[in-house]
């Protein structure tokens, strides 16, 4: 039982960083030039967005997990 309510709220939390950090990025160091042992790098930012829907089902599927958890204590 304390393992759903522990989902429950971690659906909640996730779901609720999702909608503060609505992207995030990450750097990829890519060969742009190889002549012999000469080569060249460069580094690129990309950006990946994430939809707000997203955190707003993580956050109502939590709702309901930890619902579901209460409604089986009664029981």
């Amino acid at each position: 039982m304390k393992t759903i309510v522990i989902l429950g709220v971690a659906l909640i939390v996730i779901g609720a960083a999702v909608l503060g950090y609505d992207h995030y990025s990450y750097t990829t160091t890519e060969n742009i030039l190889r002549i012999g042992p000469i080569t060249a790098t460069a580094e690129r930012t990309h950006t990946v967005a994430l939809p707000p829907v997203i955190g707003w089902l993580l956050i109502g599927g939590g709702a309901c997990v930890l619902t579901f958890a209460a409604l089986s204590k009664k029981n």
